[in-house]
């Protein structure tokens, strides 16, 4: 059986990050009306730098050590949005005498903050970011985006490892 190439599979996972933008901003976000937290940005920012890396590999199509470090910098993208899933289903977790309280709104945060303060208030994430706004099959937004990180992440692990 013959193995899709490269150049498919970075440009299936490039096209599955602008599948799942497109979603969270048109469905989630303007249908549902249900306005994206600080990690769910900061979630968002690093499905977009997957996206972007697999795009740039599928253009590029070098020989087997450029595709390496396409699929390692597509695996470290994924393992540090990963973190910020976890971190979300954590923030979820908690007790609500335990949750942290809510920031500024996302607009107001990058009008009134400096840059290195907004993005240190996106990192950190807020009582925002505890509430469950919707669920598919028992699992919150985070960790199907969870699950879509660890699809990357094992795609980039054998995208690296694979020989041709």
């Amino acid at each position: 059986m013959q193995l899709p190439n490269h150049r498919v599979i970075n440009s299936l996972q490039a096209l599955t990050g602008v599948l799942l933008i497109f979603i969270a901003v048109f469905y989630f976000q303007n249908h549902l009306q249900l306005e994206p937290c600080y990690l769910c940005i900061t979630q968002r920012v690093f499905v977009i730098a997957i996206a972007v890396i697999c795009t740039v590999a599928a253009l590029h199509n070098p020989a087997q050590y450029g595709q390496k470090v396409y699929a390692g910098l597509s695996a470290l993208m994924a393992l540090i949005g990963s973190y910020f899933s976890v971190k979300q289903l954590w923030l979820q977790g908690l007790p609500e005498d335990q949750v942290p309280a809510c920031g500024v709104p996302v607009d107001y945060l990058f009008d009134a903050f400096s840059l290195s303060e907004a993005l240190s208030h996106l990192l950190r994430g807020d009582g925002n970011c505890a509430e469950v706004q919707w669920e598919l099959l028992g699992i919150s937004m985070p960790g199907w985006v969870l699950i879509a990180f660890i699809g990357y992440a094992l795609m980039a692990i054998f995208q690296f490892t694979r020989k041709a």
